[in-house]
């Protein structure tokens, strides 16, 4: 079973942005920068649409992405492969927008993006790169 264990939620929160990778039914690919990110639990991890296009449009058309957690302060790096749900509208949407209002309260938190992680990759350079962790 997957697990996010307080290490990797407390990276998570300290890189603050992360990119998530999504692809179209085409398999055509999109990487862009999400800010608005919180791990509920652990295996699950939301994302607030406050700005997404091409993201959004390839979730609902293809419900797999990749979020990347890296930094040198963290020393090290991981990827998630993660199922990839989306809610407009609901009492789980009403949450994340309170969420994101305490702390950005202009953003529009238009629609929610809830991420199973699936499994977890070790991604650092070296011998152990693009090993399965979980």
């Amino acid at each position: 079973m997957v697990t996010i264990d307080q290490k990797l939620k407390d990276s998570i929160a300290e890189v603050g942005i992360l990119p998530l990778a999504t692809a179209s039914k085409e398999g055509i690919p999109n990487v862009a920068p999400m800010g608005s990110i919180w791990v509920m639990d652990e295996k699950t991890i939301w994302i607030g649409d406050n700005f997404m296009k091409k993201t959004i449009q390839n979730v609902l058309e293809n419900p797999h992405a990749a979020l990347y957690v890296w930094s040198r302060t963290i020393g090290g790096c991981v990827q998630l492969k993660c199922d990839v749900k989306v809610e407009k509208s609901g009492e789980n949407v009403e949450k994340m927008r309170t969420i994101l209002h305490e702390k950005k309260p202009n953003l529009p938190g238009k629609s929610l993006l809830i991420l199973t992680v699936t499994e977890i990759y070790e991604c650092a350079p070296g011998p152990n790169a693009g090993t399965l962790l979980q």
